[in-house]
């Protein structure tokens, strides 16, 4: 699925751009651009989207996106605070041609070549550099860049990270489908309690079924239900971890008729009953405080 084009300048003063998002949400324009991103979640939850990639997002994730990799966020449900997100992105040649041929940047070039398939960092070196991302926007240039290479550094030796988007994600779409694609993430996301059809998705943006069928397989490398069972089972863990509501009621409330059904689909994407997703988390919840 090939999104809208972005166009980023740097910030003045820098080679590169970097910056606090502020908002009551984040946009949710599916979008690509030339530059590398790295951003850090400060305050926000809900759906991040890397290529063919769908999964939560939180307070405290730190996401590299590699150059011309589609991606967006969206809030989900009511949010307790603003959206805020350091949001860093720099062109390739940040430091010169060539500069990552360069044996002290080995490892950054190393990470950047993973970075088209997206990466999330562990935990621990996230909040690790949360105050560096802060400072960031504080510093003068010269030391806003030492401080930003620095960053890179750290997460360029990071071993605790995952890929997010799959090897075989197309981008080879036009611009009027990215359109269309957003019309399809606000048609799940609105209707994604209640059962539909593919007649009903595909009549949104006025597409037979079968060339539907057949240009999302295309883009995603998965077929249109997979997808949604994803985004469904993804919202489901949000309310597994965020509520005491039975496990039954929050398989109803993410659209599952059949509970049999739900407890299959949900063990075959998180490798776990939702029963023990929900221990699990508990038990790192505790570790987690003080």
């Amino acid at each position: 699925m090939k999104p809208e084009y972005r166009n980023i300048s740097s910030s003045p003063g820098n080679s590169f751009r970097v910056k606090l998002f502020e908002n009551k949400e984040f946009p949710a324009a599916w979008h690509f651009h030339p530059q590398y991103e790295l951003t850090y979640i400060k305050s926000s939850e809900g759906m991040r989207y890397v290529g063919n990639s769908i999964r939560n997002f939180k307070n405290g994730d730190l996401v590299l996106i590699g150059k011309n990799l589609p991606h967006c966020w969206k809030t989900i449900g009511l949010q307790k605070d603003i959206v805020r997100a350091y949001v860093v992105q720099w062109e390739e040649d940040l430091m010169g041609t060539n500069w990552l041929e360069k044996e002290e940047f080995y490892h950054i070039s190393q990470m950047l070549k993973l970075s088209t398939r997206g990466m999330k960092f562990g935990k621990a070196i996230a909040e690790e550099l949360k105050d560096d991302f802060a400072e960031l926007t504080l510093l003068p240039p010269f030391e806003k860049l030492v401080r930003f290479l620095f960053i890179l550094n750290k997460l360029a030796h990071e071993e605790k990270y995952d890929l997010l988007s799959g090897s075989g994600f197309s981008d080879k779409i036009s611009l009027e489908d990215s359109k269309r694609m957003t019309v399809v993430y606000s048609y799940v996301k609105d209707n994604y309690k209640k059962k539909f059809s593919l007649k009903d998705v595909s009549s949104s943006i006025a597409m037979s079924e079968e060339n539907f069928c057949r240009f999302f397989k295309r883009s995603f490398n998965k077929p249109f239900f997979e997808f949604v069972n994803e985004y469904k089972i993804n919202i489901a863990c949000k309310l597994i971890i965020e509520t005491d509501n039975t496990i039954s009621r929050i398989a109803y409330e993410c659209g599952y008729n059949n509970l049999t059904f739900f407890h299959r689909q949900f063990q075959k994407l998180m490798n776990v009953s939702p029963g023990k997703y929900r221990k699990l988390h508990n038990n790192i919840s505790v570790i987690d405080q003080p």
